[in-house]
């Protein structure tokens, strides 16, 4: 029996309907963004507010962005390679600097807004649940989480920034339950070991451990840790001073560094009518002079 090759068809090709770029790229999941961003009619054009939370091998992005016709609009942004200028120079991508993160990125929109005073959050991050309740004058700034393409598992990073947020008084609807230390057979949060998380107890626990068991790899691991003098015992401590002097102070503060000079350019320049005419002259006068040169040698 002879098959018959299925041939896609100039018809086919001209219905063919190409996806959107970032779909394309694997950057965007259009199915999950079209949910978030959606609007009743009737709220008459009002934002609509995402806390967007993403991961870099090196840094914490997080944002409270707003969709329009136009393109998103961001309102606040706050990155882990900012905490630095609050005491924390390394460990800048793990659960305990997500937390910190969306707790700076928290304290900063509501400064912005003028509601740093009215919602404090919680203070003391305990590691239990909490959520902002309203005030009197105005609600409390609300936002949807957005994860993007993470795999929402339990403990996931991306859920340590949105304690922060919460901590920090914003309202994001949540869960408990993907929160670092919620037992399934239990059915409920450990406090106790999601505080850990939030204060880099796990981080402390394999420092003790590879201290113990594999000095030299301790020694290569954590190198960053042991020329900063930091040890397993302190890192609590240092988290609770992150989050006081984030609280302190969550403004931006501008880079002194200055701009550069002359811009890189790594492409040729484009060149002008004039310039390519004196171009190919000049090419055209080497050639017949190196014509020129080859007669005289014949002769």
């Amino acid at each position: 029996m002879a098959f018959v090759k299925a041939q896609k068809t100039r018809a086919y090709f001209k219905r063919f309907q190409v996806k959107f770029k970032r779909r394309r790229a694997g950057k965007t999941d259009y199915r999950a963004r079209i949910r978030l961003i959606n609007q009743d009619k009737n709220k008459y054009s009002t934002p609509k507010y995402r806390f967007v939370v993403r991961f870099t091998n090196k840094d914490i992005t997080a944002q409270i962005i707003s969709a329009t016709i136009a393109g998103d609009i961001v309102l606040a942004a706050a990155y882990s390679h900012e905490l630095p200028r609050y005491g924390l120079e390394v460990g800048l991508t793990n659960y305990a600097a997500a937390y910190c993160t969306g707790l700076l990125l928290a304290r900063r929109v509501l400064k912005i807004l003028n509601m740093d005073e009215e919602y404090e959050g919680n203070v003391e991050a305990t590691g239990e649940d909490y959520s902002v309740e309203p005030a009197e004058s105005r609600r409390p700034f609300r936002a949807l989480l957005d994860v993007g393409l993470v795999r929402t598992t339990t403990g996931n990073r991306v859920f340590g920034a949105l304690k922060g947020a919460l901590d920090g008084g914003l309202d994001i609807p949540h869960s408990e339950k993907r929160f670092a230390g919620f037992k399934k057979d239990d059915k409920q949060l450990d406090a106790e070991v999601h505080r850990k998380y939030l204060y880099g107890g796990h981080v402390a626990a394999y420092m003790r451990t590879l201290m113990e068991d594999e000095p030299d790899k301790y020694q290569s691991h954590f190198s960053e840790y042991i020329k900063r003098g930091i040890d397993a015992d302190g890192i609590e401590g240092l988290y609770k001073k992150v989050h006081a002097a984030i609280r302190a102070d969550p403004t931006v503060v501008k880079s002194d560094k200055p701009a550069p000079k002359e811009h890189k350019r790594f492409n040729l320049k484009r060149l002008t009518y004039e310039q390519r005419k004196a171009k190919l002259i000049e090419r055209l006068n080497a050639l017949n002079s190196a014509g020129g040169d080859d007669d005289e040698d014949d002769e």
